[in-house]
């Protein structure tokens, strides 16, 4: 029993010694011709990764040669055609943490495998496979296949290595684009931004950040300037101002809760909670509500807001500034160049000062000067 306990070990030793020996065998650390790379692009709170090998043109034909057009059999692995890797040795791979809109179609948040198919006429089909981990298109299964995009190739500058970058990036949109030789192969990838943070909102207020007042007010501020649901948003303005241990009434949230109900066609409630508001504010905020009216077109209400922020401010700054911006709306240049000449005087700062005197040239003038 012994010697045939000391043959079976004989046997795993010598197996882990020749797994050991090829594993050595294969560094994975060495310089390669074509060097990994990494681009990552954020739109809105989405994150698009692009991880890719970078060839080089080095002197040879690219297209049509070492990139060949159409699917081809790459004469190893198990396909029996194979689009381009789009990039060299590994999977090119196509990383976004929240769903994507590309070519009109859904991709949704993962990882994939990113291959494409070059054609003759200026043409490409963008492929995302859920088979990320092979090497290459040599394995390459079209029932894999997530989400494919027919898109039109471009002629560029020569680019030497193999690029993916992103440009004409928005708030909701970016171009994704392969850039080699002459040829660019683009994209467009666009998210819904709005939906992705509010979900994110809903799960995080379940989280640390729901137990301070802030993070209500941030949700309710973000939904009513976002087009989300103003009626879940009334819900966490109502949350951050009463009915927690967190809450506590303020001119913010008061604020934003008044803007949401003047948003779902409440006036007359709007009103009443910001005439509450005004003696939580700071001469800063209430200064800012009466610049909010004026771009609102709301001059008489802006003109009062500012009447009421000097007789509760008396003196202090920015409260002549803001007369005079509520006399200019109206077209009082005498009574704004008055406001602006006494505002010069207090103002706390040499900038401060500077933007006062440029405004009284404009007011003398008669130029407006909001």
């Amino acid at each position: 029993m012994k010697k045939c306990y000391s043959a079976f070990s004989a046997i795993i030793f010598l197996a882990i010694f020749c797994t050991s020996t090829t594993s050595i065998a294969q560094l994975n650390f060495m310089p390669r011709g074509s060097q990994m790379a990494k681009v990552m692009q954020r739109i809105g709170n989405t994150d698009v990764t692009i991880v890719y090998s970078r060839p080089s043109v080095n002197d040879r034909e690219i297209w049509g040669a070492l990139v060949p057009y159409g699917m081809n059999n790459l004469g190893f692995g198990t396909a029996t055609e194979s689009p381009w890797r789009a990039g060299a040795n590994e999977n090119t791979i196509f990383k976004t943490t929240h769903d994507l809109t590309i070519g009109g179609k859904t991709l949704p948040a993962g990882k994939y495998g990113l291959h494409m198919i070059v054609n003759e006429d200026n043409s490409a089909t963008v492929i995302f496979s859920k088979n990320h981990d092979a090497w290459g298109s040599y394995f390459y299964k079209p029932e894999e296949d997530v989400l494919r995009v027919d898109v039109e190739t471009k002629e560029v500058s020569h680019v030497e290595q193999l690029t993916y970058d992103f440009h004409d990036v928005n708030a909701n949109s970016a171009i994704a684009s392969l850039s080699w030789e002459r040829k660019q192969i683009p994209f467009k990838i666009e998210t819904d931004v709005t939906n992705n943070v509010l979900a994110e909102v809903r799960q995080q207020l379940q989280t640390t950040p729901g137990f301070a007042r802030q993070s209500w007010e941030q949700a309710a501020n973000f939904a009513l300037n976002n087009d989300g649901d103003l009626d879940e948003a009334l819900s966490w303005a109502d949350a951050a101002i009463a009915g927690q241990f967190f809450s506590q009434k303020t001119f913010n949230n008061l604020s934003i809760k008044s803007q949401i109900l003047a948003k779902q066609g409440k006036t007359s409630e709007a009103e009443a909670l910001m005439e509450e508001a005004l003696p939580l504010g700071t001469v800063f905020q209430v200064h800012g509500y009466g610049r909010q009216l004026i771009a609102q077109g709301k001059h008489d209400e802006a003109l009062e807001i500012f009447k009421w922020n000097a007789k509760a401010h008396k003196g202090t700054w920015p409260v002549h500034y803001g007369l005079a911006r509520g006399y200019s709306a109206l077209g009082d240049n005498k009574s704004t160049v008055k406001h602006l000449k006494i505002a010069l005087e207090n103002a706390p700062a040499q900038a401060n000062k500077d933007r006062v005197a440029a405004n009284i040239a404009k007011a003398e003038k008669g130029e407006a000067i909001n």
